[in-house]
């Protein structure tokens, strides 16, 4: 096997992990999908997966496909450790695994194909082919074949997807997400709590991006350093995305700078970008699929598509199309420190949002709640709006919470909750049969334990940190 391991930090990937030592626990042939967006971590998983075992690991790439497979023969000539296999002469995929079964034997044996989708857009037939491979060679035998891919939409339609020819063959299949929230801590130990929380505003839980930041400098000087400044990863990192993964890159630059910096419906977003409906329609649509928007309903209701409400999804295209899309005639001349300071004097508000999602996908992990979350959304009815409602429907328990990034005062964060009473009566959901609760959730909170005794649900910062 020739593949090279980067010493890096590897951050609560135990469930993966378990996952693929079950499945090669097994000792049955196995056909094994990981997928997940770009820089989640998917090589290195499977990299630590295999260190130790018999493997042969393969990256696709866009070279022609005659030259794909003569490198495919030679990582497999290095894990028979025979160079004379790499000169075979095999007619096309289905033959070289045919040959390579012959002379590996009946032994267990991990072969992964990175970015398999690559290898679907230089020839449309490769899923049909792979049927063949698994249905005629592999799937009587001991080898675990993994398939990774980047292309969200192609794995999801391609490779297992109804009408995909290896639809049915798949022994297990994994979406790579992105690390959650309280796993910020293990790559930043000398960081604050509320230094974590903006760390995540720009960088979400991305593995490759997380890794660029230096630990041991303050966030500040990282966010200057690292994103600001021409030239480097994460300052080109948008971009690079756009014209890898989109043909008109322009148009889903403008929608992504609309929702940004503010713009949520879709008549707001059209207005902003002066796009076209069917178009703007179609944009969106493919960048839901790419997972960078996300379109919102309100909890405990009737999905109406009048009623959706668009976020950038990811915090890092969400930092960047905010602060560095609109500042890059400054940037290009490296003349940093004039946009760091506007960025400081918005950053807070910026966070808000953020804060807000933070907790939504926290708040099923956090220990001890009155509710057992089911569903954890936003609510919002004309001019009112409750940022996070907790449902339990086999119990018929409801959760309203007010989320602020800030320290709260013991009378503030009383009218606060009263308020959010009020606010509760208009939601709909099992209204005369559901339980209530009401709480917040800010940085700090005075008087946390007497409103606690008085039934409220009163959570602070420290208290999503705590791992599960």
């Amino acid at each position: 096997m020739n593949i090279i391991l980067v010493v890096q930090l590897f951050v609560n990937r135990e469930e993966e992990l378990r996952f693929l030592e079950e499945r090669y626990g097994s000792m049955n042939a196995e056909l094994v999908v990981v997928y997940g967006r770009r820089r989640i971590g998917k090589t290195e998983l499977l990299a630590r997966f295999i260190a130790g075992k018999p493997a042969v690991y393969f990256l696709a790439d866009r070279r022609p496909e005659r030259d794909l497979l003569q490198e495919f023969k030679v990582k497999m000539a290095q894990a028979l450790r025979d160079e004379s296999f790499s000169r075979l002469e095999v007619g096309g995929w289905l033959e070289l695994f045919e040959e390579f079964l012959k002379w590996w034997g009946g032994e267990r044996i991990v072969i992964v194909i990175d970015e398999f989708p690559t290898l679907i857009e230089g020839n449309k037939a490769v899923p049909s082919v792979f049927q063949k491979i698994w249905d005629l060679r592999l799937k009587d035998s001991r080898v675990m074949l993994v398939l990774l891919g980047s292309s969200v939409s192609m794995m999801e339609t391609e490779v297992l997807g109804y009408r995909s020819p290896l639809y049915g063959r798949r022994t297990g299949q994994w979406k790579l997400q992105p690390l959650r929230f309280q796993c910020l801590g293990e790559f930043f130990p000398k960081y604050g709590e509320e230094d974590l929380v903006r760390v995540y505003g720009c960088l979400g839980g991305v593995p490759a991006y997380l890794l660029k930041f230096d630990p041991n400098i303050p966030f500040w000087e990282n966010l200057a350093t690292r994103i600001l400044r021409k030239g480097e990863f994460l300052y080109g990192e948008a971009e690079f995305l756009l014209r890898e993964e989109l043909r008109e890159p322009r148009f889903y630059s403008a929608i992504l700078r609309a929702v940004a910096l503010g713009a949520s419906s879709f008549g707001e977003i059209a207005g902003s970008t002066g796009l076209e409906k069917t178009l703007l329609s179609k944009y969106l649509d493919v960048l839901e699929e790419l997972g960078w928007v996300e379109r919102l309903y309100p909890v405990g209701e009737r999905i109406k598509p009048r009623k959706a409400l668009y976020r950038i999804a990811d915090p890092y295209m969400a930092f960047w199309f905010r602060y560095v899309f609109p500042n890059k005639s400054d940037l290009e001349l490296n003349d940093i420190d004039p946009v760091l300071e506007r960025i400081k004097r918005d950053y807070d508000a910026y966070l808000g949002a953020v804060y807000e999602q933070l907790f939504r996908e926290s708040l099923r992990y956090v220990k001890n709640l009155p509710i057992r979350p089911k569903t954890v959304g936003r609510w919002w009815f004309k001019d009112q709006e409750i940022d996070a409602v907790a449902l339990d429907e086999a119990q018929s328990s409801s959760a309203f919470f007010e989320v602020k990034w800030s320290n709260l005062k013991r009378m503030e964060a009383e009218r606060i909750i009263q308020e959010l009473k009020k606010k509760a009566q208009a939601f709909k959901w099992r209204r005369k049969k559901r339980r209530e609760y009401f709480g917040l959730f800010a940085k700090r909170i005075e008087g946390k334990e007497e409103f606690s005794k008085r039934g409220y649900i009163i959570l602070e910062l420290k208290d999503i940190l705590r791992k599960k």
